[in-house]
């Protein structure tokens, strides 16, 4: 196994039992093939505070084989400037070519025969290759602002991509997948463009594959994360009897089936990547570092809703906010960066200034931060909140209304992160362990497939899986 190349398929917080329904329903045929060749584990994290439980967090603990009380690395941004070698660098380091396609929360590295481009909420136009960028820049706005109906790209920008695409690996079949989406929600219902998340998912390994073909690095890894999103936004419809709050029948009509689509979607992508492997000898494995199940606060106040400002920069300018930079992280949360502490505390008391009219704060701020001079801040309002209600600024005496501010994304938090994770190495064995894996000893295992020494540093308290999967136990 040592000479073989490694493709690391990161699908973000999918579920073992609902990869086990439906692999018995036979939804999904490539998942059920994968896992009939493959050792097979349940995932454990490396926390157990579930304010520790993010897929920024675990991930970044997957790759660098920290844990979290070692890391500390808490926000999606702070992956991007954190010191700690990860399994892209060690690679390097060992004289191996790596690949890094939107994996979440990885520091950006540039080496010959390699590839790196971040993943959309931690873009900063440092992709490698640089022409990467054009592609990764424009993926990451439709991500970062996908529910904001007054975000719009350029011509420019769009006419870019298009030619990025047609120049690296667009394929027939997304372009037909394209027609069809729109279709469909043309002639059938506009509310099928939560569909449009597999779209993107297409295009990412079609950019990917072709990426792979060209370079065929040791080691690659490719991140997405469309179902974790169905799953979050749409888990009261998978399972309606587990809420308060349930979508009637017009509603159950559209999204009842928003968790399986994603399911069966990545199911396609998968025989596409296991074609991809057996054709360049590498070795496949799947992982989803954590998952979801349902979300069940605040059902008595009608559900938790998200709030997210119209424009940001708009609103920053507003207040007479002097900012180095803003980006959205997730959802309703921003992150902003300053010259000086002062700016930031001056910047964040401005923000604090505005409440509603119950005397409720408008925005809260994160409490643990990377670097002195970055502000995390999110509005709180978690009800569902009309236009004309009353904002109060403190700061000046005046009122304004929460709509001309905040919009109210549409769907309602439905599903929250659960500790259990998928890890499948394709061995060929079919053996599904009992006992389960945490995911710090992913990095260890990929050393030792490798035949790497562990970095200096700190010490890593994963170990190596090598010793009880199924191929060693037949070899012996």
């Amino acid at each position: 196994m040592a000479s073989r190349k490694v493709l690391m398929l990161e699908f973000n917080e999918l579920c073992p039992a609902l990869l086990d329904r439906w692999i018995a329903s036979r939804d999904l045929p490539h998942f059920a093939r994968l896992r009939a060749t493959s050792d097979s584990f349940v995932t454990t994290p490396d926390v157990e505070d579930s304010a520790l439980l993010e897929p920024w967090i675990q991930w970044y603990s997957t790759h660098t084989g920290l844990a979290y009380d070692q890391h500390r690395v808490f926000h999606l941004t702070d992956g991007a400037r954190a010191p700690h070698t990860d399994i892209y660098r060690a690679l390097i380091a060992a004289g191996r070519t790596v690949g890094s396609f939107s994996s979440m929360n990885v520091a950006p590295f540039a080496a010959p025969g390699s590839f790196f481009a971040a993943d959309p909420w931690t873009e900063q136009g440092d992709a490698f290759p640089p022409a990467l960028n054009t592609y990764n820049r424009f993926v990451a706005g439709q991500v970062r602002e996908y529910s904001n109906a007054s975000a719009s790209t350029g011509l420019s920008e769009q006419a870019a991509f298009l030619s990025f695409l047609l120049r690296h690996g667009l394929s027939a079949g997304t372009v037909s997948a394209i027609a069809k989406q729109l279709a469909s929600e043309k002639l059938s219902d506009p509310r099928l463009s939560y569909r449009r998340v597999a779209i993107l998912d297409r295009l990412q390994a079609d950019v990917f594959c072709a990426l792979y073909r060209r370079q065929q690095p040791d080691y690659a890894s490719f991140f997405i994360n469309s179902t974790a999103h169905l799953q979050h936004s749409y888990w009261r419809h998978l399972d309606p009897d587990a809420f308060t709050v349930r979508p009637d029948a017009g509603e159950m009509a559209v999204y009842g089936d928003a968790i399986r689509f994603g399911y069966r979607a990545m199911d396609a992508l998968l025989g596409r990547f296991m074609a991809l492997a057996e054709r360049h000898g590498a070795l496949l494995v799947f992982m989803t570092a954590l998952s979801q199940q349902p979300f069940l606060r605040h059902e008595e106040m009608g559900g938790q809703h998200f709030h997210r400002l119209h424009d940001v920069e708009s609103f920053l300018d507003r207040l007479g906010i002097v900012r180095l930079g803003v980006d959205p992280t997730m959802t309703h949360q921003y992150m902003a960066r300053f010259a000086s502490v002062a700016e930031r505390d001056a910047a964040r008391a401005r923000i604090a200034a505005l409440r509603m009219e119950s005397g409720r704060p408008l925005f809260d701020f994160a409490a643990k931060t990377d670097e002195e001079t970055q502000l995390y801040f999110g509005c709180q309002i978690a009800t569902r909140t009309e236009t004309d209600a009353l904002v109060i600024d403190d700061a000046t005496g005046g009122t304004l209304r929460f709509g001309e501010l905040l919009y109210r994304i549409d769907a309602i938090k439905s599903g929250r992160h659960h500790s259990d994770g998928a890890l499948w190495i394709g061995t060929g064995s079919g053996v599904r362990h009992s006992e389960t894996a945490s995911i710090l000893d992913i990095f260890p295992t990929l050393l030792d497939h490798f035949g790497v020494g562990m970095p200096t540093g700190p010490e890593r308290r994963g170990m190596s899986l090598m010793p009880r999967l199924g191929i060693r136990r037949a070899a012996a």
